[in-house]
């Protein structure tokens, strides 16, 4: 995912996403949310999946809106 892509996420991001901006693939993304393995907080609503995008950029050391980002 390149520094612009990263910068320009919305606050919360389906599996999919999320696992594109970990470097997994979506499978791995959805099994790792299925066993309760995910590194972040999931939020369930009705049968949507989401990942509030702050701690999963925090997760990778860099803080929403951070303009060091590399990429």
């Amino acid at each position: 995912m390149t520094h612009d892509e990263l910068l320009s996420l919305p606050p919360v991001l389906d599996v999919p996403t999320a696992g594109r901006v970990l470097g997994i693939g979506r499978s791995l993304a959805y099994e790792l949310v299925r066993t309760g393995a995910w590194p972040t907080t999931v939020v369930r609503v009705g049968k949507l999946i989401r990942i509030p995008t702050a701690p999963l950029l925090m997760l990778l050391d860099r803080p929403p809106g951070d303009a060091t980002l590399q990429g």
